[in-house]
């Protein structure tokens, strides 16, 4: 910036504008001579907008003993010297408080105040993270930051993390809307896969208040006639014929053709039942379908090959001892 010093005599329309374009460059707000109020406004999401429990730094030029440092109390305002009435300082930006500030001086007893608001601690905004991620906590954000971000923050998710994360939309009343004061808080959940996350196909602009919760991995479970029962966590989406090659594959016995998925209904502890024909899915008819967390696959014994295949088995078992009777 190029300064010209000299005696020069500006119109008072050219001297506004010149202080105009020096606080927007500056980020201050200086109240110009001039009978009416000063009024500044930002653009919005332009800046970090004060919310409940920041902590500001006021200053008013040449006046030091106006000068102190104030929390922003629970009914959004705070209270300054030497003024009557407290100032609303929420939802506003520095500059925005700084000039009513400043209109507020004016009234009583300073001419020209020149008053400065900083943010010296930004405790409104705040982000949780939870869950299976590597730093849980809670973080304090001065910017807009989307949700890859926030992940990282928290040292991305952990080994024992899962497909799927929540972002909980708690509605904080730090979250202004220009125009308009904060409104009650409402609870908003909202379900996410991980890895669309991590190659940028959703894009999740955070919002003060928002808790993440990275799940654990995913759950399915089999039991009957697989060679390995039990729980398997998974990490991936995985398919129904995965499942199976999880437990070591299907006995001799399995009924193929019925392969059942008992599949719980949101909200009800009551479970939907599936039928798969494993044999139709094997020669491609049909698609091997996906399993959802929590997902039960029961393997039916088909009670008729069991006999047969039991009947073979005495029979095999006979057989030597038949040949060393009658060589």
């Amino acid at each position: 910036m190029m300064l010209f010093m000299g005696k020069v005599k500006l119109g008072s329309a050219i001297f506004a504008h010149c202080l105009f374009a020096f606080c927007y460059i500056t980020g201050q707000t200086v109240a110009t001579p001039s009978e009416h109020t000063t009024t500044v406004v930002d653009a919005p999401g332009e800046r970090y907008r004060i919310g409940f429990q920041d902590v500001l730094e006021i200053q008013v030029f040449k006046h030091p003993n106006l000068t102190q440092r104030v929390p922003v109390s629970p009914n959004g305002s705070i209270v300054l010297f030497r003024l009557d009435k407290p100032v609303i300082a929420v939802c506003k930006t520095e500059r925005e408080l700084a000039a009513e500030i400043s209109n507020a001086y004016k009234e009583k007893f300073i001419r020209d105040p020149q008053v400065t608001v900083v943010v010296a601690e930004q405790k409104s905004q705040s982000l949780a993270v939870l869950g299976a991620v590597e730093k849980p906590g809670n973080f304090f954000v001065n910017r807009r930051i989307h949700l890859l971000e926030m992940l990282a923050m928290a040292g991305g998710p952990n080994k024992e993390a899962g497909t799927r994360l929540l972002v909980a939309r708690t509605g904080s009343t730090s979250n202004c809307q220009d125009g308009s004061e904060p409104s009650d808080p409402e609870v908003t959940v909202l379900a996410y896969k991980i890895r669309d996350v991590q190659e940028g196909k959703q894009i999740v602009w955070m919002k003060p208040g928002d808790v993440v919760s990275v799940l654990d991995a995913d759950i399915v479970y089999l039991y009957g006639d697989v060679n390995k029962q039990g729980s398997y966590k998974i990490r991936e989406p995985i398919t129904l014929t995965q499942a199976i090659v999880s437990a070591e594959g299907l006995k001799p016995a399995a009924k193929k053709n019925r392969i059942r998925v008992l599949r719980q209904r949101p909200g009800v502890s009551e479970r939907d039942e599936l039928i798969f024909d494993l044999s139709q899915i094997d020669k491609g008819k049909i698609k091997d379908p996906i399993l959802e967390p929590n997902d039960i696959v029961a393997v039916s014994e088909d009670r008729t090959k069991s006999i047969l295949l039991g009947f073979a088995n005495s029979l095999k078992s006979s057989v030597p001892s038949v040949l060393y009777r009658f060589p």
